[in-house]
């Protein structure tokens, strides 16, 4: 059975949109999912599903969310394997790996990532590049936009909002050790599916 990850956008920010994690966890398993585990109070789960892409499956979980929160929430489910190649292309981490002994100024900490619902036109990432401000970097991969945000996610002016404008799809962005954890865990299930056949 494949592995997912599903990210909630806009759950839990500032008494915005309550979610309970033991609730979505159940809801989650309401919708037959199996091995329903969250991460963290913005609105992570990875969980197994018995469809082989994700494609229905965003739909469905927004639906579900609708009808027992009340509330619309963007959902981006990724399978395992497509996580996993997000965190291997991040090319500030493969700045780092490049440069061994040295200090290249990227600090970990400082790196997000917003995952998209589709892949952006040309045409749109040229109007974020008037949008950086200051120290602040992106480069996109396929779905994914990496950011390294010297001064904090906080200060920037690439957030959520600024990509669905620029790009014209549904965005959510998650900090580095959020994407690693993630992508270990959802790893972590498909090696158990593997020995149990």
């Amino acid at each position: 059975m494949p592995s997912y990850v599903a990210m909630l956008r806009g759950i839990n920010v500032s008494g915005a949109k309550p979610v309970k994690m033991e609730r979505l966890r159940a809801l989650f398993e309401a919708l037959e999912f199996t091995n329903v585990r969250t991460y963290v109070q913005s609105g992570n789960v990875v969980f197994g599903a018995k469809e082989r892409t994700s494609g229905s499956l965003g739909p469905k979980i927004v639906a579900r969310i609708k009808r027992d929160f009340g509330f619309d929430v963007p959902v981006l489910v990724l399978r395992a394997d497509e996580l996993a190649r997000v965190v291997e292309e991040n090319p500030f981490v493969e700045k780092r790996r490049q440069k061994p002994g040295q200090n290249p100024g990227i600090d970990p900490t400082k790196l997000h990532v917003t995952f998209l619902a589709g892949a952006p036109a040309a045409a749109g990432l040229k109007k974020l590049e008037g949008v950086s401000s200051g120290g602040d970097e992106f480069r996109c991969r396929g779905n994914a936009v990496y950011l390294h945000c010297p001064e904090g996610y906080g200060n920037t002016k690439l957030h959520n909002n600024a990509f669905e404008r620029a790009l014209g799809f549904a965005a959510t962005t998650r900090n580095w050790k959020t994407v690693t954890t993630l992508a270990a865990m959802a790893a972590g299930m498909t090696e158990l599916a593997g020995v149990g056949g």
